[in-house]
């Protein structure tokens, strides 16, 4: 089946041409062109934009604007960038990464979808022509979503305070067995005083680990004051079974690297 493609000089333009049915939007082409070559009949046209916004970086001070069709090879690239380009270069090897957007990561259901992890840890904030909505609010609904994604916005994180790891079979762009990225604020002497833990494959879509955050406040990062945490990173999640790995698989092993990332 042949796919029509529309391109559109406007995000205006293209939102009012995505409400067809049977459209999807076309960013980096990673999943939907994927889907279509493996027989996805669902999807008869493609719609792109070409507004030079979408691909723009914009960092001022500690305030990230990272335009929805931004590369991760872009943003591992750009030496503004380097708390949150782990996470960038997690994303495939160099030919996915090349293609790969910030936008269509914060669609790509699991086992994709590594940097919208640390998106939500990073407490986002997601745009579009309808306005703004946080991170974990658009995730929540983001299968009911038909407007286009135009950028994501986020405080850069301070020094040490951020970190992703990505568990996967294949080594260096296999994908992922699991992912978690961790935003912790700390007092001088160490104590935790603010905790965003988010996970990769721990659902079909990114999600925090509230019980864990929870467990954290108060602790300093000792392999005896986080023990809580770890017990408690299982609550509420319900891991993916995929040929990487099973949903039994994956819960065992998350407490054994929450640990690692926790502890350096």
């Amino acid at each position: 089946m042949s796919l029509a493609l529309q391109t559109f000089s406007t995000v205006k333009d293209a939102n009012a041409a995505l409400q067809a049915s049977g459209t999807r939007y076309l960013g980096g082409g990673t999943l939907v062109v994927r889907g279509a070559n493996e027989g996805d009949v669902s999807v008869s046209s493609l719609v792109r934009v070409t507004e030079p916004s979408l691909s723009a970086i914009t960092v001022s001070g500690d305030k990230v604007q990272l335009g929805a069709s931004v590369t991760m090879a872009a943003i591992a690239r750009h030496p503004d960038l380097a708390a949150v380009a782990p996470a960038a270069r997690a994303v495939g090897g160099p030919a996915i990464r090349n293609m790969a957007t910030v936008g269509g990561n914060l669609f790509a259901p699991a086992p994709y979808g590594d940097f919208a992890v640390a998106l939500l840890a990073l407490d986002a904030t997601v745009t579009a022509e309808t306005g703004e909505t946080p991170i974990e609010d658009f995730l929540t609904g983001r299968d009911s979503s038909r407007a286009i994604i135009t950028a994501v916005e986020f405080s850069l994180p301070k020094a040490d305070s951020f970190h992703f790891l990505k568990v996967s079979r294949v080594k260096p762009k296999g994908i992922s067995v699991l992912s978690i990225a961790a935003l912790l604020q700390r007092t001088a002497d160490g104590t935790v005083t603010s905790a965003r833990i988010a996970l990769g494959c721990m659902a079909d879509r990114p999600m925090r680990a509230k019980a864990a955050e929870r467990a954290l406040l108060g602790c300093k990062l000792t392999p005896q004051e986080i023990a809580p945490a770890l017990a408690a990173a299982g609550e509420g999640i319900s891991p993916i079974t995929d040929p990487i790995a099973s949903t039994w698989y994956r819960a065992e092993v998350l407490p054994v690297h929450l640990g690692r990332l926790l502890l350096g």
